[in-house]
């Protein structure tokens, strides 16, 4: 009965269709297609569409999202399963506890901060210069996240790569050691729920969510949660249930059992999620990234009935 509602809806949306065993057949709705014929296959089973013409692909239900109209699009959810996004608002209010307003923080990179973003590339036999090469860091990535380090003072032997809010102000960092002395990391003691570097995120595009910023500054279009969990009263769960955007997780292969539950809170809004498997890397840092493109463009979609294969993925 669930299919049979699904296919009116669907043909109400892109006309009539034919069947070939468990495809429907569409003609392709999207501009940059103009065949005459029915080459969109939608597979409800699988919960996914692929125009074999334009090759546009993705799930069912972000077709209905995209061209259906309101009345449409709700019964779709209604037969889906899927969060309205109206509901996250209240959804998150239950579930905090009801403080101030919290001004947005702005922070001053530390006082001894030199950037290598200038005449620092000259210097061929800098050890930070060489901590990054070594870690396939490139030249553009070091001017597009505006990386520098601190020779001495707080943060000494340390790479810090800023953050930059939408008004372009620095609202946190991280210090990555390079000299192999003490912690790793020694970041600033400031709330970290925020959108790492959110003035270089378009939201109309995929977003490629990662642990750390190493491994996103590989990717385009990549915000690190800074961790291993995505809270769904965090400020990158809200805005990517604000703007809807396909979401691919690329996060570390130890935190799987994280990465299911991201996985299962973002497949409640109808988010569209890929998974990219990391494995045999500790990380997508280690990756090239030629790589890390050619396991992006291979991603599996998850669906709400793919846990099964969620699992099965998770351990190759």
């Amino acid at each position: 009965m669930s299919e049979a509602k699904k296919i009116e809806i669907l043909k109400d949306i892109l006309g009539a269709y034919s069947k070939a065993g468990q495809e429907y057949l569409f003609k392709c709705p999207f501009p940059s297609c103009n065949h005459h014929k029915k080459k969109l296959s939608v597979n409800l089973d699988k919960d996914k569409y692929k125009c074999w013409i334009c090759e546009s692909a993705g799930s069912t239900h972000r077709l209905v999202k995209r061209y259906g109209s309101f009345l449409q699009q709700q019964n779709w959810k209604e037969l889906t399963g899927v969060i309205e996004v109206s509901q996250f608002e209240k959804i998150i209010l239950e579930q905090s506890v009801p403080q101030e307003i919290e001004k947005e923080q702005i922070l001053e990179l530390p006082p001894e901060f030199i950037s290598l973003c200038n005449r620092n590339f000259g210097l061929s036999n800098s050890i930070p210069l060489k901590y990054l090469q070594n870690r396939g860091v490139e030249k553009e990535d070091i001017l597009r996240w505006k990386i520098g380090y601190c020779p001495s003072g707080e943060y000494e032997g340390r790479i810090i790569v800023p953050s930059f809010n939408l008004d372009g102000d620095c609202n946190y960092f991280i210090a990555r050691n390079y000299e192999r002395k003490g912690f790793k990391y020694k970041n600033p003691p400031q709330n970290k729920d925020l959108i790492f570097n959110e003035l270089m995120v378009d939201w109309e595009e995929d977003i490629v969510i990662t642990e750390g910023v190493f491994d996103a500054i590989k990717i385009e279009n990549a915000i690190p949660i800074l961790g291993s969990s995505l809270r769904e009263g965090s400020k990158i769960f809200g805005q990517i249930i604000k703007h809807d955007p396909a979401v691919y997780m690329a996060l570390d292969p130890d935190a799987e059992s994280k990465e299911f539950k991201m996985i299962e809170s973002l497949l409640k809004y109808g988010i569209e999620v890929y998974k990219i498997p990391v494995k045999p890397y500790k990380d997508v840092g280690e990756m090239s990234k030629e790589e890390f493109l050619t396991r992006k463009k291979n991603a599996t979609i998850i669906k709400n009935t793919d846990y099964l294969l969620l699992d099965k993925i998770m351990s190759i």
